[in-house]
């Protein structure tokens, strides 16, 4: 099965293409609470979820228990949900094919996000997982994309084309792995869209970031995005359980892309 199949999968089967930022933000070193509250935010938002996107640096900052914890958690995740590391990393030659391997073959994750701006040998240590997908920074939803990924080139394309074409190369080329892009939902529109290939997205900037989900509405694209919500879920409407802010986010996206 590839990843987009197993991403499709979840999506009909929820009606959802919500993907649930796991960013723990801990208050003390209580590493069982910590442990209790993520498994709750996985149980509970779980029927309103298409994926999860652990972000790396949390856990990192926590130290080996912090790892640790993330290796944990990973082993408990619903084995039908895809699970998308956020790592951004992007190195080259024996350093990404360890990273490559540490997210693939130890952590067992669907997708890890890469940075590809040192260029295509980046992608290529990820490129032979089958079943597997990297998501490349294409369009972040930063205002300090507009610094590098939205500046037009001499030829009159955009740096974040050049990602596509990173896409595009891979298809070519017969990777086994499936090759997906990030684009910020604040700075996302049809007119942007129509300028990358139709790939797997992962859309962040919905929520807390203010992202607008009409930007994704009358394209023809065929392969499934999610859109994250991080902050949103875990941190805000605390009125509300974990499970109807999914739900809330996960109606929102609905609607949006007639699921």
């Amino acid at each position: 099965m590839t990843f987009s199949q197993k991403l499709r999968n979840r999506i009909n089967a929820t009606r959802s293409a919500l993907c649930v930022g796991l960013d723990p933000r801990p208050q003390s070193e209580n590493m069982t609470q910590l442990a209790d509250w993520l498994r709750q935010v996985v149980t509970e938002t779980a029927p309103y979820t298409a994926a999860y996107k652990p972000n790396i640096a949390y856990f990192e900052a926590m130290g080996l228990p912090g790892l640790k914890l993330l290796e944990e958690l990973l082993v408990e995740m619903p084995k039908d949900i895809p699970v998308i590391l956020d790592a951004k990393r992007g190195d080259i030659g024996e350093t990404q094919k360890y990273y490559a391997q540490a997210y693939f073959e130890r952590m067992h994750v669907d997708a890890v996000t890469l940075n590809p701006f040192m260029g295509y040998d980046i992608l290529e240590p990820f490129l032979g997982h089958e079943g597997k997908a990297v998501y490349l920074l294409a369009v972040t939803s930063n205002a300090g994309s507009a610094d590098i990924e939205r500046q037009t080139l001499a030829n009159g394309r955009k740096v974040y084309q050049l990602v596509g074409d990173m896409v595009e190369r891979a298809r070519e080329e017969g990777a086994t792995t499936e090759v997906g892009m990030v684009v910020g939902l604040t700075n996302a529109s049809n007119e942007l869209l129509n300028e990358l290939p139709d790939a797997p997205l992962l859309i962040p900037g919905l929520g807390a970031q203010g992202g607008d989900l009409s930007a994704l509405t009358g394209g023809s694209r065929i392969a499934p995005p999610v859109i994250n919500v991080s902050r949103g879920i875990l941190y805000r409407d605390l009125d509300l359980t974990l499970a109807q802010r999914a739900e809330k986010y996960a109606l929102q996206i609905r609607e949006a892309l007639s699921l």
